[in-house]
């Protein structure tokens, strides 16, 4: 075995990329990263019905997202067909595989009769004996041991020793010619030196079968490693009736993606107490010793937080230049890049997604007409006197300078002997169309003078007709 660790991440491009399958290449990147070694890609599209080349593509722009780069691939298995078959030959060349003319109906007769008895519904070894070579409707079967176990030293898991027994003598190639999935995933990760295989613990069942294959083609076995599966908060199996699974859905409703790799990790994965860690700190400390076994339990609440975080603590610059993709999607006219940047800085603290910025500082993009009812309440006609002198005053004064403007609003409530509050209400509604905003000084700098003077004025008009 080569002394570099070499991890993979091998998706089946027959749907986009959930939170299981994230986690997954999460860990086994990191494992690459943690230890100097090699993270490699790899696309098991050897089912050409349900494999999509579109849905490949999408697997890579969600991988990209996440910033899990890869030093080799993506090899795609659709394109090593033959390399499968030379291997196949091979096992039945040493007696390791053999041909089995069994029907399907055949065997679904003999799978009913062994459940009535109570037997374990596997195939009975029926071609096993007859020397049969290729033929229409034939495949290939491998010839597991019928005595003894298999074990193997999970790295997360430990022990695990299966009754060879138990296992069934699966179908290596298929009756159409296309190679099972058992069979190309041994090929694949011995041909690409493969140290550690890092997947879910659904697979657990499938690795003493490949190990037989390792076996069988003289091959050497890696490290595995099986992560414990994601569960609902309601500790079923994670569905798309918990919410959102794929994670590009995560992007598209303004999540970023340091959020969500911060948030992934932390499932089944710990250091301590923490809980936020930069990139750099997670190739540091992660390390698959530190997996737990238990399956864990996803939280969108707990991921909102940890977004709400990176959104608040975020470069303006960064967060503004992914703004205009939530701003276009609203219909709203996009902005000078600037103007985007103050916007980020207004709502940030406020806000937990990109989406949520957008739907939250609306009023920065559109005019935003405030309902009857806001207007009966907060456009009265006894402010009309001071609505008017405080557009005139604010005519005159530099918005950008939050003292010159502070000081504008100050000496006019010492003339009308008024407090902040009596005109602060008003204001917002005015500005905004709702009643929960920024603060109202950082809202004016933002929206610019001549913004500010026309929403102010209009509301002014309304209270002047109420007279």
């Amino acid at each position: 075995m080569t002394h570099e660790i070499r991890t993979r991440f091998a998706p089946s491009p027959t749907g986009y990329l959930h939170i299981g399958g994230a986690r997954t290449a999460l860990f086994s990147w990191l494992y690459a990263r943690h230890t100097g070694g090699k993270f490699i890609l790899r696309i098991e599209d050897t089912d050409a019905q349900r494999s999509d080349e579109s849905l490949s593509r999408q697997i890579l722009e969600a991988m990209s997202w996440l910033g899990l780069d890869w030093d080799e691939g993506p090899f795609y298995q659709s394109q090593r067909l033959d390399l499968y078959r030379s291997y196949v030959d091979n096992l039945l060349d040493n007696g390791k595989a053999y041909w089995c003319e069994c029907t399907s109906e055949e065997l679904e007769a003999r799978r009913k009769l062994a459940m009535e008895k109570g037997e374990k519904p596997k195939y009975n070894g029926t071609c096993k004996g007859k020397g049969l070579g290729p033929g229409p409707g034939r495949v290939v079967r491998f010839a597991m041991p019928e005595t003894g176990s298999t074990a193997f030293d999970d790295m997360i898991k430990g022990r695990i020793s299966v009754e060879n027994a138990e296992l069934d003598d699966l179908v290596l190639l298929r009756s159409d010619g296309m190679p099972t999935y058992n069979l190309v995933v041994v090929i694949d990760d011995a041909t690409m030196n493969i140290t550690h295989v890092i997947r879910g613990d659904d697979h657990v069942n499938n690795t003493p079968r490949q190990i037989r294959i390792y076996e069988a083609l003289g091959l050497e076995l890696p490290v595995f490693a099986h992560v414990p599966m994601i569960l609902g908060p309601d500790k079923t199996r994670l569905s798309k009736r918990h919410g959102a699974t794929s994670v590009m859905a995560y992007q598209e409703m303004g999540y970023l993606p340091e959020a969500v790799v911060n948030y992934f990790v932390r499932l089944s994965w710990s250091h301590g107490d923490q809980e936020i860690f930069s990139r750099e700190e997670l190739i540091e400390l992660f390390d698959l010793k530190d997996v737990g076994r238990a399956a864990a339990v996803f939280n969108p609440e707990k991921l909102l937080w940890l977004n709400h975080h990176y959104i608040k603590n975020g470069d303006p610059a960064r967060l503004g230049a992914l703004l205009p993709d939530f701003i276009k999607h609203k219909g709203y006219k996009i902005p000078e890049k600037e103007y985007i940047e103050k916007v980020v800085v207004d709502v940030r603290d406020r806000t937990k997604t990109l989406e949520g910025m957008v739907d939250f500082g609306d009023f920065y993009f559109i005019e935003k007409e405030p309902s009857d009812e806001l207007k009966e309440k907060f456009f009265i006609p006894e402010l009309a006197d001071i609505f008017r002198s405080l557009v005139d005053r604010l005519r005159t004064v530099d918005l950008a300078d939050h003292t010159g403007t502070e000081e504008t609003i100050k000496g006019l409530m010492d003339e009308f002997n008024i407090k902040f509050k009596i005109l602060a209400q008003p204001m917002r509604v005015a500005l905004t169309g709702k009643t929960v905003s920024p603060g109202i000084f950082e809202i004016m700098t933002t929206l610019g003078k001549e913004t500010v003077v026309s929403r102010l004025t209009k509301a002014l008009q309304i209270m002047e007709e109420r007279k």
